[in-house]
């Protein structure tokens, strides 16, 4: 599993902690940035992470600012992406079961470090259930003009 991580200021300290977690358990994840609390805009980080997943280059991503909705708004902009924004771990379940997201958005300034911990592992632990879903994921996907 390859994951794609990167938050602005807001979500710096939580991003640090979600990255060293993942590493102690063996799994690839590159951090897109922020390497500092110094004010940053989110869309400098969540653009590369989401064009990252849009290419298949990595299996998942994590996006973290103040909100969560700033990153998700960002990576949704991209045709392959499907970011949701998880604040409990059962909205996580569902945003993986159901809707097949592959990029997962937290709200750094809103929910603490075990409940993230717990968010990200149900996220990544989670397979997307296919069936009746299938087809609405791929409409999803669909350009509308």
């Amino acid at each position: 599993m390859r994951i794609a991580i990167g938050s602005d200021h807001a979500g710096f300290f939580l991003k640090k902690i979600i990255f060293d977690v993942l590493k102690e358990k063996e799994i690839e994840v590159i951090d897109f940035g922020t390497q500092s609390t110094q004010s940053a805009d989110y869309p400098d980080f969540a653009h590369p992470v989401a064009k990252a997943i849009n290419d298949k280059v990595f299996d998942f991503g994590i996006l973290i600012c103040g909100s969560g909705n700033g990153v998700t708004i960002t990576a949704n902009k991209y045709l392959f992406v499907r970011c949701a924004l998880c604040w409990n771990p059962e909205i996580a379940r569902l945003a993986r079961l159901h809707n097949d997201a592959n990029i997962l958005a937290l709200p750094g300034r809103f929910i603490d470090i075990d409940l993230a911990l717990e968010i990200v592992k149900t996220f990544l632990n989670t397979a997307f259930e296919g069936g009746r879903h299938t087809a609405r994921v791929a409409k999803i996907c669909k350009m509308i003009v």
